[in-house]
């Protein structure tokens, strides 16, 4: 007795070494011998009746073997611990109730349990159910429990069938059933349990999730150290590098991760994780196996327009800071900036219908003005206390209405048929099903005009990054050109009657004339590539450019805004100056400069020192190398920034999971593993690059991108390892002129990479013109 005290008073000190609580009076009741008081934490007893609505753990924990060394029952309280701090822990918001456990010693012992337990009449939402101690496959091939007073020779009547104990949670009245039996032997259950399943009503399991789960195969013995030190692993790994984004895990999800932490591949067939019993939840989330990492999204604006507002994170940026703020009554630079640009989007989205396309170079600030409007268009926004302020403190005439945008889609990498189903999505219309001969298009395409043929209010369509879709020019012709009869007038077009009226609102990007404006074209000028196929679809549409010459002063109060307020004197005007006069039209890049200087003691010595002004003529790329060149300072080797920055923009989709995808992505790109990955990952997200990256979320996990296609572009060059070079030193001060055509030129050549052929052939199939006006 005093041995197994000991042990369970060391797996306390263990959970609470990891953050967990074992604290007198929290409702558990500890029992002699089971162990399970080592991690209570929020863990609470409840009667079977009050188990009702609940989800419910329960261990069947043997140990105290009369031949078994101390560490086994050691192994045991470990086992305990990690589980019950997986679904009890503190850190949970709904953590499990656990079923206090007496000392089982015989077959009586454990049948009792179960039946004051109230297993086979239980209710609930969830029920997992720990299996552990001494296992073995008896000559039927019948898996049994075995007990302290089990007698080898009388199996049957002294030890427990393991499939009784698995029948009694699957047959329950438990909506969702999770089984881990970490026993000798454990897979061996396997065939018995097949049967007894079949003896489960067919309503229940289709309407139920039923699995099971072994630690070791039918032929294998247990380890009993080796289980909780692995889901340790786990439980960290998941709370940390997984990143998976939904509150519960799947069968799979579980499994994954826990062979992602078996390491080599040796390992991994030795002691992986079997599925048993596949009652639904393998791929799909189960309230059995809460996420311990699950942070909840947070989320200013509405579904429909959440795609293209602005994140939460980047509006904090503006109201946590003070950045740019000169008396605490001011919005911040995010709301009060860019007025002539506000204000004109503003009128149209007050208007009648129309079409409206907002343009201009890479990291000309397109997004950005298209996010703040839909996001202040948002009633979940603007019903927040916490924005309320900003809003009504925001330039006259720069606010859209309430509701002015219906519904707003980001293009990027999507097909016109995903651009189609997350309008009608959008809209609060059921995509209609679509057979293997129908064309998705053309049938959400009819359906889409069929809504907008119907009496109602106006309805405002917002479409960004036209230029990043899939196959941006079926966009045009497939998606937006059969809403012109919507958002007209054309001449002799019939007048809109009772139908909804439609606002089209478009943001890509285009590259600029060399003068700098779009007003400076000579006559007859035309517009290349996407512009002038929508142009040729909408030639009644306003045109508004994000990079014409007034933007220069809108840089330079952005960069003042980044820097802050704590510069000496006039350090930061004086710095923001000069990188407007260099970055423009890059908002892009002056976010980069900006955020360099921010922590400079005098940001305008900053900025004059010649190799920081040569790294910022040359731009993004400029910058970045200032940046790559500085962070080993946060403990990061350069190359190995470098490689991550650049898995980051090859990933596909919305952007590269940590796990173990994306060191596996830098480590190829980088020739050698990444030494550490998983720290080298954070340190890159909390440092000085954590700037040059956005995240989003997809297939359930939080993913990683460049914040800018301008970026993307830059990593992906061939020769991206320059950027590992040291920074230029001083050149001389180029003109605008050279510096326009420069930037002109990297347009020209980053479009062409990125569209190529299949663009030019797109173009030609939807009949329309290319650069030089031929059809």
């Amino acid at each position: 007795m005093t041995r197994r005290i000991g042990s369970m008073q060391r797996g306390v000190e263990d959970l609470v070494a990891n953050g967990a609580k074992a604290t007198p009076g929290n409702g558990a009741r500890a029992t002699p011998g089971n162990g399970t008081e080592a991690a209570l934490g929020h863990a609470t007893e409840a009667t079977p009746g009050e188990r009702a609505a609940r989800r419910t753990l329960l261990t069947v924990a043997v140990r105290d073997y009369p031949d078994a060394e101390p560490e086994f029952a050691e192994g045991i309280d470990e086992q305990l611990a990690v589980v019950t701090q997986w679904w009890c822990g503190p850190d949970l918001s709904e953590p499990f109730d656990l079923v206090p456990q007496p000392e089982l010693r015989q077959r009586h012992d454990v049948e009792r349990f179960l039946h004051e337990a109230g297993v086979r009449e239980m209710r609930g939402q969830a029920l997992v159910v720990f299996v552990t101690g001494h296992g073995r496959q008896g000559s039927s091939g019948t898996h049994f429990l075995q007990l302290p007073c089990t007698e080898p020779r009388r199996q049957l009547a002294t030890a427990v069938r393991t499939s009784e104990i698995v029948a009694a949670a699957l047959d329950s009245r438990v909506d969702n059933v999770l089984v881990i039996i970490n026993t000798c032997y454990a897979r061996g259950i396997a065939e018995e349990l097949g049967r007894l399943y079949k003896e489960i009503p067919a309503s229940r399991r289709g309407r139920a999730t039923l699995d099971v789960i072994a630690t070791c195969d039918h032929d294998q013995v247990v380890h009993v150290r080796r289980f909780p030190s692995v889901l340790r692993r786990v439980l960290d790994r998941l709370r940390t590098t997984a990143q998976i984004t939904t509150p519960w895990l799947s069968v799979g999800h579980l499994m994954t991760e826990f062979a992602n932490e078996l390491g080599s591949d040796a390992e991994r067939r030795r002691h992986r994780l079997h599925y048993v019993l596949d009652g639904g939840a393998l791929t799909v989330p189960t309230p059995c196996l809460p996420n311990p990492g699950y942070r909840p999204q947070r989320t200013l604006v509405g579904p429909a327009r959440r795609q293209v507002a602005t994140p939460a994170d980047d509006v904090d940026v503006w109201l946590d800071r003070a950045s740019g703020r000169p008396e605490d009554s001011d919005g911040g630079w995010y709301f009060s900036g860019r007025q002539r640009l506000n204000r004109d989007l503003t009128a149209f989205l007050t208007g009648p219908q129309g079409v409206l396309l907002l343009t201009g170079t890479a990291g000309s600030g397109k997004s950005a003005v298209l996010g703040r409007a839909v996001t202040l268009s948002d009633p979940q926004f603007r019903a927040n206390p916490r924005y309320r302020h900003a809003v009504t403190s925001a330039p006259p005439g720069t606010v859209p209405p309430e509701g002015a945008v219906s519904v707003a889609v980001l293009a990027r990498q999507r097909t016109a048929a995903d651009v189609l189903r997350e309008l009608l999505t959008g809209l609060e219309i059921t995509p209609l099903p679509v057979g293997p001969a129908d064309d998705p298009v053309e049938r959400w395409s009819a359906q889409l005009g069929a809504f907008l043929r119907e009496p109602g209010d106006p309805v405002t369509l917002v479409l960004d990054g036209l230029d990043e879709a899939a196959e941006p020019f079926p966009v045009v012709q497939r998606v937006l050109a059969p809403l012109t009869e919507h958002c007209g007038p054309l001449p002799g077009q019939r007048p809109l009657g009772g139908e909804r009226r439609l606002r089209l609102l478009v943001g890509v990007r285009s590259s600029r004339h060399r003068a700098g404006t779009a007003a400076a074209a000579p006559p007859g000028a035309r517009d290349p590539g996407l512009l002038a196929a929508l142009r040729e679809v909408f030639p009644w549409a306003t045109v508004l450019r994000t990079d014409e010459d007034d933007s220069r002063d809108d840089i330079a109060d952005y960069v003042r805004a980044l820097i802050g307020p704590r510069a000496p004197g006039d350090s930061a005007r004086r710095a923001a100056e000069l990188v407007a006069e260099q970055v423009w039209p890059s908002f892009l890049d002056a976010r980069l400069a900006g955020d360099q200087l921010r922590d400079a003691p005098d940001p305008a010595a900053r900025a004059g020192e010649p190799d920081w002004r040569a790294g910022l003529q040359n731009g993004t790329k400029g910058l970045l190398r200032l940046d790559l060149a500085a962070v080993a300072e946060d403990g990061l080797p350069a190359d190995v920034a470098l490689a991550l920055l650049r898995a980051s923009a090859y990933a596909l989709g919305a952007g590269v999971p940590w796990s173990t995808v994306w060191p596996a992505m830098a480590g190829a790109l980088l020739r050698r593993p990444i030494p550490d990955p998983d720290r080298m990952i954070d340190t890159l997200l909390r440092g000085r690059l954590a700037g040059y990256l956005a995240h989003d979320h997809e297939d359930d996990r939080l993913v990683y991108r460049p914040v800018h296609q301008r970026l993307a572009d830059v990593l992906q060059q061939d020769r991206a390892d320059e950027l590992l070079e040291p920074p230029a030193g001083p050149r001389g001060r180029e003109g605008r002129e050279g510096r326009e055509d420069r930037e002109g030129r990297e347009d020209r050549e980053g479009r062409e990479d990125r569209e190529g052929r299949r663009d030019r052939e797109d173009r030609r199939g939807a009949g329309t013109r290319d650069a030089e006006g031929a059809v």
